[in-house]
């Protein structure tokens, strides 16, 4: 028997932060088209990644997606890391 899971989402960011154990911060940034100005702006979010092996450092392009909460507000994971900083 085969268990398919569902579709999860996938993000792509950068890591600001990996002082937390097996926990990186990673900002994913967003084009946002303004209301009323109609001009677009950078919205950015900060998501808490759960990264098993403490492999990422600050700078580090990464992929995460969606997982089931891990902590309070833990509910991504590290897929992989698609560019190292410099």
């Amino acid at each position: 028997m085969e268990v398919v899971r569902n579709h999860r989402k996938t993000r792509v960011g950068v890591v600001v932060s990996n002082a937390m154990d097996k926990t990186i911060v990673v900002a994913i940034q967003n084009n946002v088209r303004h209301p009323l100005y109609k001009k677009i702006v950078k919205m950015t979010k900060k998501l808490k990644v759960h990264d098993e092996k403490n492999e990422c450092n600050v700078g580090d392009k990464v992929e995460i997606a969606e997982t089931r909460h891990l902590s309070k507000d833990k509910y991504f994971r590290l897929v992989r890391i698609i560019e190292k900083a410099k």
